[in-house]
């Protein structure tokens, strides 16, 4: 009897070890970009290009995932040198204090097939505070490459700058206050 006891642990522990999935991000075919208006007339875009990311879910539409995403603050870039300085400075990320940009999700809700708000904590500039985005789950692929499975996502959202006091000395019209990003992700699952 108690080998059949432990049998049946065995055989329960290895099915929810099974099911809960790690899934990594592809960096070469995952970007963030970001959108803040400059004087009331002209987009201004921005990208990070260290950055990390994971995904741990246990059903198949990731209807229960949980997400979770490392930006290195010094790598964000908008191809202007003069002004990637600036906001590298103390005015905006102040990288030397705040090395990195972090979100970590805490709830994900669906709205309708493929898509889900999802809530979490974004820390920038030494400040959290909670968000939502919109994300869409994009499907999932056999990648040809590894012969494993890839899974793609979009997350789309706006924040305002004032709620992180992110570069207050800068009212609008000056630099708007609401910034818009967007992040596409292709990820491998690890087990």
């Amino acid at each position: 009897m108690k080998k059949v006891f432990l049998f049946v642990v065995a055989v329960l522990f290895s099915t929810v070890t099974f099911a809960q999935a790690t899934w990594n991000v592809d960096k070469a075919h995952s970007h963030l970009t970001f959108t803040i208006t400059h004087l009331a007339v002209s987009d201004v875009d921005g990208t990070f290009k260290e950055f990390d990311a994971t995904i741990s879910a246990s059903k198949p539409d990731f209807s229960d995932a949980k997400f979770s995403f490392t930006a290195k603050a010094a790598s964000v870039t908008t191809g202007v040198e003069p002004r990637d300085n600036h906001i590298k400075s103390p005015d905006f990320f102040d990288v030397a204090k705040y090395p990195t940009v972090t979100f970590t999700s805490t709830t994900i809700t669906p709205t309708s097939a493929g898509h889900y708000t999802l809530t979490g904590n974004l820390t920038l500039a030494g400040v959290t505070k909670p968000i939502s985005v919109e994300l869409w789950y994009r499907g999932t692929i056999t990648n040809p490459m590894s012969k494993g499975p890839d899974a793609g996502f979009q997350i789309t959202g706006t924040i305002k700058r004032s709620d992180f006091t992110f570069g207050s000395k800068f009212g609008s019209p000056l630099l708007s206050d609401e910034v818009t990003f967007k992040a596409s992700g292709e990820f491998a699952k690890a087990n």
